[in-house]
């Protein structure tokens, strides 16, 4: 697939409200909704233009958490009857009922996205804010296996939970996942408080990712964490160009209200969907273009030799940095010859 023309994944955020209060979340979620959110007409018109990148256009519904929207239902069922595939991250609270699975299910979801942060109520509940979250997570999990509902588990990496990958790990096996998407934390919103692994343990937890994706019954794949492919490429197992997505090449991501960013780690808007086509702000928006650009990048991402395999955490290199296309913290490796500053900018 071109990205120039079309993103792998497009994320929109229907709402930032939700029940839990998240160590890490990028939105800063509260329990009410904004009141300048996309209305359901102003939503269906957005994956009307979605439908537009082309066939089977993979659109994400996140949050905050979707289920907070009482039209939830009747938008997957809409961006389904466009021909869209639709797939949904809800929150793991208690509100994640059998019943709300099942009508997912019966209005064309095709894919479900739940988070654990820990292998057990007493990690995964203190890290979310909310007792009963990680009992609500497996429940649903097991519901939507039970429907026939693929399942994918994303998992926060950082100084609190990186202790949990292994138990985690066996637990995506049992609940019959189809894909781990194992996030590494980028410091926005509530997360700018959590630690961080450092850029050493960050490559040795990479290094055990791609001794678990060989012989794991799922898929395992990092988020804004793109030198997971230099890791496996530098193993023998990893080659060609971006083996995955980074920040605005191939990825898009639009707020609550709106807004299109390359992503929701990276909040720098290219226009709102309220005045823009988000397929015009995905293929002319001078960011984006920028962003899909390897030549553009900076500092020792620039410099290295696998920048088209891998490009660097775009969002991360904006938090750190306030230029998006400087270079990633998170990444310990430096390019053979390379004599310039280790972090951030040329």
């Amino acid at each position: 697939m071109n990205t120039d023309e079309r993103p792998l994944v497009l994320v929109w955020e229907v709402t930032q409200a939700c029940e839990l209060a998240c160590e890490h979340c990028r939105a800063e979620a509260t329990p009410q909704r904004h009141p300048d959110e996309l209305t359901t007409s102003e939503g269906k018109a957005l994956l009307d233009d979605a439908r537009a990148f082309g066939d089977g256009q993979l659109v994400v519904l996140s949050g905050g958490d979707p289920l907070a929207r009482p039209d939830l239902i009747e938008l997957v069922e809409y961006g389904t009857e466009q021909g869209l595939k639709m797939t949904l991250t809800p929150s793991g609270t208690e509100s994640l009922t059998d019943e709300r699975v099942d009508a997912l299910a019966d209005a064309g979801l095709r894919r479900m996205a739940l988070s654990l942060d820990g292998a057990s109520p007493e990690t995964h509940d203190a890290f979310r804010g909310e007792a009963g979250s990680f009992e609500a997570t497996v429940r649903a999990a097991r519901r939507a296996r039970k429907r026939g509902l693929p399942l994918q588990i994303n998992t926060t990496v950082c100084a609190d939970t990186v202790g949990e990958l292994p138990r985690i790990r066996e637990l995506v096996a049992d609940l019959g996942t189809v894909l781990w998407s194992v996030f590494f934390l980028v410091p926005v919103g509530r997360g700018a408080a959590l630690d961080p692994l450092s850029p050493e343990r960050a490559e040795e937890v990479m290094a055990w990712l791609a001794d678990v994706s060989e012989d794991a019954p799922f898929g395992v794949k990092t988020t804004e964490a793109p030198h997971y492919r230099r890791v496996r490429a530098q193993r023998g197992d990893g080659s060609g160009r971006r083996g995955g997505i980074t920040a605005g090449d191939g990825f898009a991501f639009v707020s609550h209200v709106g807004e299109v960013y390359p992503s929701g780690f990276l909040p720098e808007p290219a226009g709102n969907v309220r005045e823009t086509s988000v397929v015009e702000c995905y293929r002319d928006a001078d960011l984006f273009e920028r962003l899909r650009d390897s030549e553009e990048l900076r500092g020792k991402c620039g410099a290295c030799e696998f920048r088209e395999l891998c490009g660097g955490s775009r969002s991360r290199a904006y938090a750190a940095t306030g230029d998006p296309l400087g270079s990633d913290p998170l990444c310990p490796y430096v390019p053979e010859g390379y004599d310039g500053p280790i972090e951030g900018t040329a």
